[in-house]
């Protein structure tokens, strides 16, 4: 029902409409419907919705409809909410939460459906400050751990582009494509300010495009603005849901921005491009790309390419301006491209963060085994990823030891735990030792495979190419260097794209101490 309002909401505006809509796609005695009617003649017969959740929970409540979360008690409290909250989006999403049970879920679908009915404008009239301390910032945590950092932006123009390729049209890619172009209103696409710099979306200063954040500074001094490429730190000990995702950015990457300062300033600017990463006792440091003194009226283009950081995982990207005056700077865009250039290991200062951006799709990730990498999967095939879907052309290399199980090796363009190109050992049904080049996708497909005896505690150096459409797998023993192989594939059948890099496992446990990732010409 809920699924049904919230696609008509496009074009309908009257509540009790959008109702009669998703009862019309269900049968007319289901419990659903029943309850919906009961919600109705209630908000009919009593103005106080608190009188109505205590009849929802007499007659729907958790005590009646048991398990985890049902849905039915929670289905009833989004539409009392909705039928009480008079269309205002305040007094609905007090009254969901207010009444309890799956609080989260709830008022998403009550923020949802009055955001698509009635538009931005109504919730920036608001007198509350709903977007601000949020900031567009959004969390996506799934086995395709790149996309997991995220904002209502970049949402929005994935969603939008969706549909666009359903109709057969092109896709939307403000700024060339850029990945923070600020081009809706009033977004910030997860930067927030610091020290005494302020920021606000402005229809201006925009040389692609025709909007810009604009960083202002009020006095001389430095101020910085920042948004996260990984888990926050304030999101590392969420509790009851884990925030499993990778890093969007990493060494060996361009990052790229257009900044402008207003023309009818006076003060000297210095900005430059940092970045923030974990290091000792996971706590962030800043590192700072080269400076550029601004020129008055100009866009300009900051270019970095990010230098390794020691296996410490990158957890923000921002600009710094420093100024001796008053002064307002426009960021047009800011993105990044190329392949990473990075080694994966276990940083000198240790820590615990390193770890956390590679998602764990394996029963055992152990920790206080002398290897950086020492994984276990009890039955079928286990993952240990990391990347984003923007990787294309690499490379990676490692040295794997099996300890004990079924198949190992590495894994390309990994875009969940069932879809990925993989270099594999593994063992025919008649005990021989096998390599493969297999693609995951709707299944295994095997694109090129050779004789290749292993064995237990043995260590094998690994590489795996892929450049297009065409894979180059290598193994060879690490200890003698004698036992090679050399295998060659290529996919055209719905080639995958791009995608991240994995460690694979099936039924049993592998290690290694450095994971190597770059980019290939």
């Amino acid at each position: 029902v809920i699924a049904a309002m919230e696609a008509q909401a496009f074009v309908e505006p009257n509540m009790q409409k959008l109702i009669d809509v998703g009862l019309s796609l269900i049968p007319k005695d289901s419990v659903i419907a029943r309850m919906i009617h009961d919600i109705r003649e209630w908000r009919e017969e009593t103005p106080d919705w608190r009188t109505a959740r205590e009849l929802l929970a007499r007659e729907y409540g958790y005590d009646t409809y048991g398990g985890n979360c049902h849905m039915v008690p929670n289905h009833g409290l989004i539409i009392l909410s909705l039928l009480y909250g008079d269309d205002d989006f305040r007094k609905s999403l007090m009254i969901v939460n207010t009444s309890g049970w799956d609080t989260d879920c709830n008022s998403g679908n009550v923020g949802c459906l009055l955001g698509i009915k009635n538009g931005l404008q109504r919730i920036n009239d608001s007198p509350y400050d709903w977007r601000g301390p949020v900031a567009d910032r959004m969390f996506l945590p799934t086995a395709d751990g790149g996309r997991a950092i995220t904002d209502a932006v970049a949402e929005t123009y994935r969603v939008v582009n969706i549909g666009r390729a359903l109709a057969g049209q092109r896709p939307l890619a403000p700024k060339g494509g850029a990945r923070f172009h600020f081009e809706l209103p009033g977004s910030v696409q997860g930067f927030l300010a610091e020290d005494n710099l302020s920021i606000v979306n402005v229809a201006r200063q925009s040389a692609s495009g025709t909007r810009s954040l604009a960083l202002q500074l009020p006095s001389s001094g430095v101020g910085r603005a920042a948004t996260a490429t990984f888990t926050p730190p304030e999101a590392l000990a969420m509790p009851g849901y884990m925030l499993l995702a990778s890093p969007t950015l990493y060494p060996g990457q361009t990052v790229r921005a257009q900044i402008a300062t207003d023309t009818d300033t006076s003060a000297m600017t210095i900005a430059r491009l940092f970045v923030r990463f974990y290091g000792a006792n996971d706590q962030f440091e800043l590192l700072g790309g080269p400076e550029v003194t601004t020129i008055p009226g100009t866009t300009q283009e900051l270019v970095w390419t990010l230098p390794e950081t020691g296996g410490r995982p990158i957890g923000q990207v921002g600009i710094e301006l420093q100024a001796t005056a008053a002064v307002t700077m426009y960021l047009n865009s800011l993105t990044w491209d190329g392949e990473p250039d990075v080694l994966f290991q276990r940083p000198a200062d240790n820590g615990k963060v390193w770890r956390r951006a590679w998602v764990e799709g394996i029963d055992s990730y152990e920790r206080w085994w002398p290897e950086a990498f020492r994984i276990i999967h009890n039955e079928g095939r286990g993952l240990l990823i990391t990347g984003t879907r923007e990787w294309r052309n690499y490379a990676i290399e490692t040295m794997l030891t099996p300890h004990m199980c079924d198949v190992f090796g590495l894994a390309v363009r990994v875009q969940g735990m069932r879809r990925f190109y993989a270099l594999l050992l593994s063992r025919t049904s008649t005990g021989m030792g096998t390599a493969r080049i297999v693609k995951a996708l709707d299944g295994d497909t095997i694109l090129a495979e050779a004789p290749f005896e292993w064995s237990f505690g043995t260590g094998y150096d690994f590489r795996l190419e892929i450049v297009g459409t065409r894979l180059h797998g290598y193994v060879v023993e690490a200890n003698t260097g004698q036992t090679k192989l050399s295998l060659e594939a290529s996919d055209l059948a719905q080639p995958l794209d791009g995608g991240g890099v994995a460690l694979v496992v099936d039924a049993g446990r592998i290690a290694t101490d450095q994971v190597r990732v770059m980019p290939i010409k």
